[in-house]
């Protein structure tokens, strides 16, 4: 099975230390890669193969205080 890039879209992001803490949250979840997250276009990219871990980094991003949703 091919990875696939998700972007999620993810407000509340107003600084650095924000989007550091959405990559740390989303960098702790095995079987992301390629974690990009963009301060500016206010979302984060990642690479997976488990469909479900798509809705699992919502949650965890969600949960951290950066609402998240498929972008």
């Amino acid at each position: 099975m091919a990875d696939q890039t998700i972007t999620l879209a993810v407000d509340n992001m107003s600084c650095g230390h924000c989007s550091g803490m959405v990559q740390k949250t989303l960098e702790a979840i095995p079987g992301l890669s390629d974690i990009c997250v963009d301060l500016g276009g206010k979302n984060a990219k990642f690479s997976t193969q488990d469909p479900a871990l798509v809705e699992q980094a919502i949650e965890a991003v969600t949960k951290a205080g950066y609402p998240a949703s498929l972008k």
